[in-house]
């Protein structure tokens, strides 16, 4: 989900009325990077030491995530916009990424109690135009997969 600031979120749009939530905030001003982009998510998800700092170790962790028990999960991306600046095909990598594990935690499959956990994404900018701008960039990240 992509907001501009001014935009109202509900609470309940994005996570459940009750139970346990994790709750990680990073900024996309720091994730210049792919490094850095592993380092806040590992930092803000406490993934564990055998972490690889790659996409695929990324992907794996956000898509398992045992070691941080919650009936849902919540990633807030501030200052959206600015991730990976310089790189769109890794933008569009953290993009699939992030998408991959929305699905995942959205089937009741292989879950806890066989029931589906929210797991929502909640990327912030500072307009309008920003929000639908990264928007489009996310339809085209996931276009490419298919």
């Amino acid at each position: 989900m992509v907001y501009s600031r001014g935009s109202l979120v509900e609470l309940a749009a994005v996570l459940p009325a009750s139970g346990r939530f994790v709750v990680a905030r990073l900024d996309g001003t720091r994730m210049a990077d792919a490094d850095h982009v592993s380092y806040d998510f590992s930092d803000a998800l406490l993934f564990p030491s055998y972490f690889g700092w790659n996409w695929n170790a990324l992907s794996d962790c956000l898509r398992d995530l045992h070691w941080l028990p919650a009936d849902g999960y919540l990633v807030i991306i501030d200052n959206a916009p600015q991730l990976l600046p310089d790189n769109s095909q890794d933008r569009h990598t953290l993009f699939r990424i992030l998408a991959q594990a929305v699905h995942h935690w959205a089937s009741p499959l292989g879950q806890p109690e066989g029931k589906a956990v929210p797991f929502k994404v909640l990327l912030l900018c500072d307009r309008d135009e920003e929000a639908a701008h990264l928007r489009q960039d996310i339809s085209r990240a996931l276009q490419k997969r298919r």
